[in-house]
């Protein structure tokens, strides 16, 4: 597998982790079937652009990053990452002038007017210049294997830490790459939900899964309380996270859950300290 199909398997996969879709429910949600998003995500076949802005949409991720993958995996797949300049074509080879400084006339020309040899060069120049013109215009248009970017060759950290992280997504801010899981809760309704914490960004966040439409999460480290509410039928089907609340070690994180069907407002809350052992898990309590 080459480098930039590697890159862009890896990202999908990511992203498939995310929305906590099985395949069989990717090929509900998109055009492509069971056995199509399995020879993607293993990278035995180029997925095609829709489906890759379908995963995007899906893991609620911006397509831009993952389609750059995309299509430099796209041109070493179809080869035109690798595909030569056109040959220069040969110059023309002068005929030799005569004595008198001017090219003899070819049999059968005679009585005809000869170009002058100044004019002849004139022509050759320009031939060779509109190859080199040709040549240089394909180079230009080609992509070279070392114009990628040096990062992208090595995983980008986090791009915030600590109170910069205050209300931040961690996904999109890096941060979700190997956190902790602090506690791991699963409510009355049968939904999880998931304390975790990033040392490198010095923030923790909670998230769910296996949820209902109205379910909402909130969670705080004794400062700012950050939300999240399960929108719709996708939500229902994959990972839903609150923003992230800086958190130091020694912090104490403290998730509530309320389900959509607890009309009197009745919550679950527990809570875990970061760096700690263990979990506090609190009856359901009304608001």
């Amino acid at each position: 597998m080459t480098p930039a199909r590697t890159r862009m398997t890896a990202a999908l996969r990511e992203l498939r982790s995310r929305t906590g879709l099985s395949l069989a429910a990717l090929a509900e949600r998109t055009a492509c079937s069971k056995s199509s998003w399995e020879r993607y995500l293993n990278g035995k076949t180029l997925p095609p652009r829709r489906a890759v802005q379908d995963l995007c949409r899906l893991a609620r991720e911006p397509d831009g990053r993952v389609l750059a993958l995309w299509e430099m995996a796209e041109a070493e797949w179809s080869g035109r990452a690798a595909r030569p300049a056109p040959p220069s074509a040969p110059a023309p080879t002068p005929t030799p002038a005569s004595a008198s400084g001017a090219a003899p006339a070819p049999a059968g020309s005679r009585g005809r007017s000869r170009p002058r040899a100044g004019g002849r060069l004139l022509v050759v120049l320009a031939a060779v210049g509109a190859v080199a013109v040709t040549g240089g215009a394909a180079a230009l248009l080609l992509p070279r294997p070392d114009a990628e970017p040096r990062a992208a060759s090595a995983p980008a950290g986090p791009r915030c830490h600590g109170g910069a992280c205050e209300g931040q997504d961690p996904m999109h801010m890096l941060c979700g790459g190997g956190p902790d899981t602090l506690t791991a809760h699963r409510t009355t309704t049968g939904a999880r939900v998931e304390l975790r914490h990033s040392g490198k960004c010095g923030a923790g966040w909670a998230r769910m899964w296996g949820t209902r439409v109205g379910d909402r999460l909130e969670v705080t480290a004794g400062g700012p309380t950050r939300r999240a509410r399960v929108e719709d039928e996708v939500d229902t089907e994959s990972y839903v996270y609150t923003a992230m609340t800086a958190a130091r070690s020694g912090a104490v994180l403290r998730a509530c859950f309320r389900p959509a069907a607890a009309a009197d407002g009745r919550r679950e809350c527990f809570e875990a300290r970061v760096g700690g052992t263990g979990a506090t898990i609190r009856p359901p309590s009304p608001r």
